[in-house]
């Protein structure tokens, strides 16, 4: 990442802004469904400022000065939208950042994936370190290993088959392999054309057993490399597809607390960390249970409650908690629940984003979090 220095007494483009925002939140990590990126704005004109908020309603909009950058975690525009006529409440907000130069960018799935993220955020909030994903995100590429027997003498050709059909590609390495010498068996059939041996007659051959990796992409580029290079009629190979490997980033986090608390306390720790909503902090589970490991996920998590339920915590903190998913989870869990408001387990990530930003460009970009809540809940009766 290009340091401060490098902008210094220079205007800064909005493409280095994107550059940067998608670096730290990669677009690729953002669900099938979502809708992250820009939203509006030239990205060859310069940014005089950002300002950064989970929302981009009309308040905030009118906070963002003129050639500013609006961040926001949540898309203005993600479903049912058809239009963006100034007669639309969306498409007004659209209209009044475009005609004052204004730009709107969303890192929404992709910021809570990302590490750090939206649930790093949440937990750096409340003094938790950070141990774990709770939702792991599969890393790299879908792999498949091949097993190929292949009698000694010819076992060099194969390899190098598969090898220039794109297998036994490791990192920076390639013509990776492992194998072993054995004894293969086969009884060839009426019909057979056997390479060696005779119709009718067991044959035993010194083969080696040759395991590479190939992305599942190529698979039918290294078979065909395989059949070609072989030199029996049929050949021997098992394919297995390999689970893909955690890559450290992903939903939700698993931390540790600086010490064991009862869950009132934890409570208590979560409603004066974060701001203040009508919605206000809700929790099941027994009052002095003790609590030194939690899992957290910035946004609604009632998808994540069976992993949260196997995860070795004894609290789960989340947002939009449901009552019959909840009510199943305290049926069959002992693991307490914390809900609170959207809005207010996502606002620790305006700071991360906002630091990210001053990381990069220093006092050629001024970037401010918006203190405008959000959240749409005003009034509360208890």
């Amino acid at each position: 990442m290009r340091g401060p220095l490098l902008f210094a007494g220079v205007s800064v483009r909005l493409a280095e802004v994107i550059e940067v925002l998608d670096a730290a939140y990669p677009p690729r990590l953002a669900q099938s469904w979502d809708s992250v990126g820009l939203v509006c704005g030239d990205p060859d004109e310069p940014v005089d400022s950002v300002t950064v908020a989970v929302d981009a309603t009309a308040a905030v909009v009118d906070e963002v000065p003129e050639r500013g950058l609006l961040l926001a975690h949540h898309p203005l525009l993600l479903r049912g939208v058809d239009t963006v006529a100034a007669s639309t409440p969306k498409g007004a907000l659209l209209h009044r950042l475009i005609r004052t130069g204004r730009a709107l960018f969303t890192a929404h799935t992709n910021a809570d994936a990302a590490a750090p993220g939206v649930s790093d955020a949440l937990a750096e909030a409340l003094g938790a370190t950070v141990e774990d994903v709770l939702d792991p995100a599969p890393g790299g590429t879908d792999l498949d290993k091949w097993v190929i027997f292949v009698p000694v003498e010819s076992a060099d050709a194969v390899r190098a088959a598969v090898f220039a059909a794109g297998a036994g590609q490791i990192g920076d390495y390639s013509c990776c392999s492992w194998g072993v010498t054995g004894t293969g068996q086969f009884l060839p059939q009426d019909g057979a054309s056997p390479a060696i041996g005779e119709v009718g007659s067991i044959e035993r051959v010194p083969e080696d057993r040759i395991e590479v990796i190939a992305p599942a992409g190529l698979r039918a580029r290294v078979l065909a490399a395989l059949r070609d290079a072989h030199p029996y009629e049929e050949p021997a190979f098992d394919v297995f597809s390999l689970a893909p490997l955690p890559a450290g980033v992903g939903i939700g986090r698993i931390a540790s607390l600086p010490q064991p608390m009862p869950l009132r306390e934890f409570v208590a720790r979560v409603g004066a960390a974060l701001p203040t909503t009508t919605w206000g902090v809700r929790a099941t589970g027994a009052p002095d249970l003790p609590v030194t490991r939690v899992a957290v996920c910035g946004g609604a998590g009632d998808s994540l409650l069976d992993r949260a339920a196997a995860a070795g915590v004894q609290a789960y903190l989340t947002a939009d908690l449901r009552h019959h998913p909840a009510d199943e989870h305290t049926r069959r869990s002992e693991v307490a629940l914390i809900d609170v408001a959207h809005w207010a387990s996502e606002f620790p990530w305006c700071a991360q984003a906002a630091a990210v930003l001053a990381d990069a460009f220093g006092d050629a970009l001024p970037v401010r979090v918006s203190d405008i809540r959000t959240d749409p809940w005003t009034l509360g009766v208890n």
